[in-house]
């Protein structure tokens, strides 16, 4: 039974890596029980009986990617933001978390987004990053934001479609950095808007 036990793993590992490779390469979407199987060296009905359907199939993965990827989390917001009392600092810290998390993720989280209204697994997977970098900006604003408009427009500033976009401004990585806190610090001075 152990022997056994043992093969139902190493199988379910290849099918995981199979299909993260597929997904890495084509997207979650484009990506079929059939291209699974023939990645993984098996048989398309031995994809199914580990995984009954394509769903369930991207949690198993999701599994993965989250730990490889490690997305901040809410309850690391307290420790990350420690000790800093200048809201520069503070800031800072944000950007340069947040920016360190997307840069890690990014082929993934570009994949997940582009097909994130096919899969609620995949929806429920970025609420969880989405959650996670919005406990962050709470964390680093406070208490400057008196505005759930100001807090919406940092959560806004620190999306992974904006990351995406900075990647494409002129000037190095620090350079960029420095121009998203600086914007971000703009978005908490301004007054609230009428």
């Amino acid at each position: 039974m152990t022997e056994r036990a043992k093969t139902q793993d190493e199988t379910r590992a290849r099918i995981i890596a199979a299909t993260m490779q597929l997904h890495d390469e084509k997207g979650v979407t484009a990506t079929s029980f059939v291209d699974v199987a023939k990645r993984a060296g098996i048989g398309a009905a031995t994809v199914y009986r580990h995984f009954p359907n394509m769903g369930s199939l991207v949690t198993a993965c999701g599994t993965h990617v989250w730990e490889e990827m490690a997305p901040p989390t809410p309850d690391q917001a307290e420790e990350l933001f420690s000790g800093l009392d200048r809201r520069e600092d503070r800031l800072k810290r944000l950007v340069d978390e947040v920016y360190d998390f997307y840069a890690r993720g990014s082929l993934r989280l570009g994949k997940a987004y582009a097909d994130r209204e096919h899969f609620p697994e995949l929806d429920q997977f970025l609420l969880a990053v989405e959650t996670g970098i919005q406990a962050l900006v709470r964390k680093a604003v406070t208490p400057a934001v008196t505005s759930q408009t100001t807090l919406e427009l940092v959560y806004a500033l620190t999306d992974f479609a904006v990351w995406t976009s900075m990647q494409r401004v002129s000037g190095d990585e620090a350079a960029r950095r420095h121009h998203l806190a600086r914007l971000i610090g703009c978005a908490l001075t301004e007054p609230p808007h009428p």
